[in-house]
């Protein structure tokens, strides 16, 4: 016999099923006893947003059915902004209170998401298989053994214990296909547990850009015109499968497993958009073993662990052979150079095999706290070679590219305390961080440009941050929180060496180091019945040295990461959501973050002409809003309506620095007004789904990196079917 009580908080419900929490019973309204022990709790999301950290905290599941993607789900949270450089498969920037990039660290059921392989990220990751996601804002908790500075994504995947397939299936514009299937099998009588998942993402990705500019014969100039996008195609395979045992005396869950990861990415442009390629492309194989365990009472009984621990193969070629210089009309002429570097043919393979290791113990002091070690290590190699010639050279015999092993090694050791006193009305929690960075580079070609001739070829270095967060719940109406954090960040793979494509290696990149501060407060203000309302409100300061930005040539669409000596963050964000019982749930939030250069000269000693302007091509001002409407009982007794609205502004921002250039003439990324919409009909209790998905309703030019546009207003149709 067990008891199960539902308890419903805000939009959130929690059960207790024979001791443990579980929130994957349904979301009625209704208290159910069936003995005689009735427990209330609030359900992980609820309780997320609740804690001492600044954290946004998203239910998956409510939207699993409404959208295309987990980008478009977080890019609708207070703070956060993801900036696309196109269609699907392509390139994103996601910032968090103004900070981006790898500023911002991924995590799954908190491991690297890099585990995956480089192709991995939160547009092609399986909606079918994702319980929630968590946010951290600037200071993130140290049982995920990061060097995130500002912030951090944590996927969390569904723990359901029993068996289910999950499978859906969509068509869209643009020649966009979709389909993901999650599965389950237990065998409760002997505690196995079996989980493949797979997923197959395909798009042309032939959406129309406007503004273009083609060479005219008849007239002999450039005319500016529309034109579809002709070389984007975008082709993704993903497979993964974990066993394991679970409610052993030895373990709660053992899993071993492997994944592999396959892409293969036309690509069109460089990183501005009058640069187009025709025949460049790039491709990514990965494979992973990894092994996972978990044990509550570990040697004793007040001591938990979790250990993780795998190792990924993963190969990438860029294939650039051509020769030849595209327009936008699809036509082409010879060159002497390649179309992404500018330079000789390629055939460039980078294979960076990457090896993590995870361990976090947490021992209960007490009933009010708890005392938590975090290890994590990570190495990624570099292995770089190119199989059209062993050896290049430029015009003037300057070696420009030679095959190279090189690695990155860190190590992060995480000391954390929790303290929950007052029935857990007022919580904090401090912590204590080392950072351990190894670099080992042979690197010694284009030495004028990624400064390899200023660096040793092996360094260690090694790096301390520490922080606190603390809350205390006034009443339900009001709870101020508190937030601190001197965060490290060391540079990424891709940073130090480069991406093998567009982006060139600079090895003198230094870490970046930041002050973060939160304030803010929450609360719940109920309204009657059946309506209430939650807020939130929080302001932010970032102070960061070294501070990692990618620099743009927009001469020929390369870049390279370099470092800005000080720069300033400070912004402001909040975001109020009302639901009426379970059909009406409105939620609108605004966030302002402006980061500005605070460096009065430069190194030569002259004033710098830059000294307090916004860091440029990054968005300051965006708003959004969403309204869900949902009906049961239209046909039969368990189908439901739901209708879903969300509307997206971005406000204008320079695309260069605000101090060059004549200021009414200056680039810059316009205002945006994006309008989504969809309508899902389920039935037999959401076993089955069918939903219309429309996006940018009102087929607005919209904008990300450097103008690089994104798809017009576009469709899908997705069918999915829950078995359980």
């Amino acid at each position: 016999m067990f008891s199960i009580c539902l308890v419903a908080i805000g939009m959130d419900a929690v059960a207790m099923v024979d001791g443990e929490y579980r929130d994957d019973v349904g979301t009625r309204r209704d208290s159910v006893q069936l003995n005689t022990i009735v427990v209330m709790g609030k359900s992980r999301v609820q309780s997320l947003r609740e804690s001492a950290y600044s954290v946004n905290a998203v239910d998956v599941r409510q939207q699993i059915n409404s959208v295309n993607n987990l980008a478009d789900i977080i890019s609708r949270s207070s703070g956060i902004n993801i900036r696309k450089e196109g269609g699907l498969g392509s390139d994103f920037n996601l910032s968090v209170n103004g900070m981006s990039g790898n500023s911002i660290r991924y995590f799954i059921d908190g491991v690297p998401m890099q585990l995956r392989g480089g192709g991995a990220n939160i547009s092609n990751i399986p909606l079918n298989n994702i319980d929630h996601v968590e946010i951290y804002k600037g200071v993130v908790p140290s049982f995920l053994g990061s060097d995130a500075l500002g912030g951090a994504i944590n996927i969390v995947t569904r723990r359901e214990h029993r068996s289910f397939v999950d499978a859906s299936v969509s068509v869209g514009s643009f020649h966009t296909y979709r389909a993901d299937v999650n599965s389950q099998i237990v065998l409760n009588n002997k505690g196995l547990l079996l989980r493949p998942q797979f997923s197959y993402d395909y798009s042309k990705n032939d959406y129309k850009v406007h503004g273009v500019e083609v060479w005219n014969d008849n007239e002999s100039r450039y005319d500016t015109v529309s034109r579809c996008r002709f070389h984007d195609r975008y082709v993704s395979i993903q497979g993964q499968i974990d066993m394991g045992v679970e409610h052993k005396s030895w373990t709660d869950q053992f899993l071993v497993g492997v994944g592999f990861n396959n892409i293969k990415k036309e690509l069109q442009t460089g990183t501005v958009q009058n640069i187009v390629y025709g025949k460049a492309e790039r491709n990514q194989d990965a494979v992973d073993v990894h092994a996972s365990y978990r044990k509550r009472g570990f040697l004793t009984d007040r001591l938990s662990a979790i250990l993780h621990l795998s190792h990924t193969w993963d190969h990438s070629v860029t294939i650039d052979t051509a020769l030849l210089r595209y327009s936008w009309n699809g036509t082409c002429r010879p060159t002497t150079k390649s179309e992404t570097s500018g330079r000789g043919r390629m055939f460039r393979h980078y294979k960076r095999p990457m090896t993590l290791g995870r361990a976090n113990f947490s021992y209960e002091i007490n009933d009010f706290s708890s005392l938590a070690l975090n290890y994590s290590y990570s190495r990624t190699g570099n292995k770089r070679y190119d199989t059209t010639l062993d050896y290049y050279q430029d015009e003037g015999n300057d070696s420009y590219f030679t095959p190279s092993t090189d690695h990155v090694e860190k190590h992060i050791i995480g000391l954390g305390y929790d303290l929950s006193l007052m029935d857990e009305r007022f919580v904090t929690a401090v912590f204590l961080k080392d950072y351990v960075n190894h670099v080992s580079s042979q690197q010694t070609d284009l030495s004028w440009i990624t400064h390899s001739d200023e660096v040793p070829t092996s360094a260690t270095k090694n790096f301390i941050g520490y922080g606190l967060a603390t809350r205390f719940a006034v009443s339900g109406f009001f709870a101020p929180k508190f937030s601190f954090e001197h965060s490290v960040r060391l540079p990424q793979v891709n940073e130090l060496l480069g991406n093998g494509t567009t982006t060139y290696p600079n090895l003198a990149l230094r870490p970046e180091t930041s002050h973060n501060i939160n304030l803010g407060a929450y609360g719940t203000i109920p309204l009657g019945k059946e309506h209430s309302i939650y807020y939130e409100l929080s302001g932010f300061l970032r102070f960061t040295n070294d501070y990692i930005h990618l620099r743009i040539n927009n001469s020929d669409g390369t870049a390279q990461y370099e470092n800005v000596n000080d720069v300033t963050t400070r912004g402001l964000e909040g975001e109020v959501r009302y639901s009426f019982s379970d059909w009406l749930q409105f939620s609108t939030n605004v966030s302002y973050q402006v980061s500005k250069d605070m460096n009065r000269y430069l190194e030569n000693g002259n004033k710098s002409a830059t000294y307090l302007n916004r860091i440029p091509n990054r968005p300051w001002l965006n708003a959004n809003s969403e309204l869900m409407l949902k009906y049961s009982g239209i046909l039969q007794k368990d189908d439901c309506l739901r209708f879903t609205y969300a509307y997206k502004y971005v406000h204008w921002f320079y695309l260069t620095w605000e101090a060059y250039g004549y200021k009414p003439s200056k680039a810059r990324i316009p205002t945006q007004n994006m309008h989504d919409a969809s309508l899902t009909y389920s039935w037999r209790a959401e076993t089955y789904n069918l939903s219309l998905l429309c996006e940018n309703m009102f087929d607005a030019t919209s904008y990300d990196n450097y103008k690089l546009q994104k798809p017009g207003r576009n469709f899908t149709l997705k069918f999915r079917i829950y078995l359980r």
